[in-house]
């Protein structure tokens, strides 16, 4: 059990509380990974491409039925626009999202060999392709971290917990990525994303149960009581 040093509290400095609060997230949320499904380099590109504005519960459906009928980027290539449209349509964005992975699996083949690269550069030139959905590919396909996932729960709990005092995801990715070891960057995003979407909700957080709330600068303007 991760045990608060002796008169370290929520208005320490970010430096102190950084370490403390990642150890006590890391106890309380064992199983935070990433939670789309996918079994090559490939899926996890094309399942984190789908992911925009859609919840990885869906996206798995989505994904389990479309890596079935189009398995690679050569049939995902070679597939009418209108096929991928019909396989994505329940998720938002579809037809945009159709024609990004079929123009990435064909450049895949063209310039990669139809292999997913690995650089932060050669992911971003893809279409649909942004510096999130890079890290989350590098980290968990290649285990490179380039740098720190910020989705919208890294955003909000980098602000509340208050290691960040910038909106832009850039910004944020910088400070997390200066506060944090790169080796514990996979980890740091995994169990953001993972408390956001379990206990630190945008409109409602549920600080009463949450375990890092005594560190927290944003426990009390949120309205919540500290019942410790």
């Amino acid at each position: 059990m991760t045990v608060i040093p002796e008169g370290l509290n929520r208005d320490r400095g970010k430096r102190l509380r950084a370490p403390v609060i990642l150890g006590m997230l890391r106890e309380a949320l064992p199983d935070a990974r990433i939670a789309l499904q996918f079994s090559d380099r490939f899926e996890l590109l094309a399942a984190t491409m789908l992911s925009a504005q859609a919840t990885d519960v869906k996206v798995n459906e989505v994904t389990r039925v479309l890596f079935r009928v189009l398995p690679g980027p050569e049939a995902v290539a070679a597939a009418p626009v209108d096929q991928l449209e019909q396989l994505l349509g329940s998720l938002g964005l579809f037809r945009q999202k159709a024609k990004n992975l079929k123009a990435t699996a064909a450049l895949l083949l063209e310039h990669h060999q139809g292999e997913v690269p690995a650089t932060m550069q050669e992911l971003i030139a893809l279409p649909g392709v942004a510096r999130k959905t890079a890290n989350v590919v590098l980290s968990n396909g290649f285990g490179i971290h380039a740098g720190v996932v910020v989705d919208t729960h890294v955003m909000r709990l980098s602000r509340r917990l208050r290691f960040t005092r910038h909106d832009d995801p850039r910004r944020i990715e910088r400070d997390l990525m200066r506060l944090f070891p790169r080796e514990q960057w996979l980890e740091v995003a995994d169990l953001l994303i993972h408390h956001g979407r379990r206990t630190c909700h945008a409109r409602r957080p549920r600080c009463e149960d949450c375990p890092i709330e005594p560190l927290c600068p944003s426990s009390q303007e949120a309205g919540c009581t500290d019942k410790r």
